[in-house]
């Protein structure tokens, strides 16, 4: 099985709408090394105006690390919120180490 496959199947454990769906999956996708705004993000999920939602998705996402939302960031380029354990701080880490950040603020 693929690790994808892999998680869809564990996102079937939950009771995800569509929309929440496509967009752990979407940010599933995010290589390391890499971050995407919000708002790259709905685009990518399909909804393009939906960057708020993207955040409340993030916020709940149930696999942080496996699904990195830690490499979501704001549109200006600042870090943004993380609700994973040790919070913006643990993020910025994260973020760090990948390299895709220059260096830690």
């Amino acid at each position: 099985m693929t690790a994808r496959k892999e998680i869809e199947r564990k996102l079937d454990q939950f009771e995800f709408t569509a929309f929440q769906r496509r967009v752990l999956l979407a940010c599933y996708g995010i290589k390391e090394g890499e971050t995407l705004s919000y708002k790259e993000l709905a685009k990518k999920a399909g909804s393009p105006k939906a960057y708020r939602a993207v955040g409340t998705v993030m916020k709940n996402n149930p696999f942080p690390i496996t699904i990195p939302c830690h490499r979501v960031i704001k549109s200006d380029g600042k870090i943004g919120n993380y609700s994973g354990t040790g919070g913006v701080e643990r993020k910025k880490e994260l973020l760090f180490k990948e390299g895709a950040l220059d260096k830690q603020d």
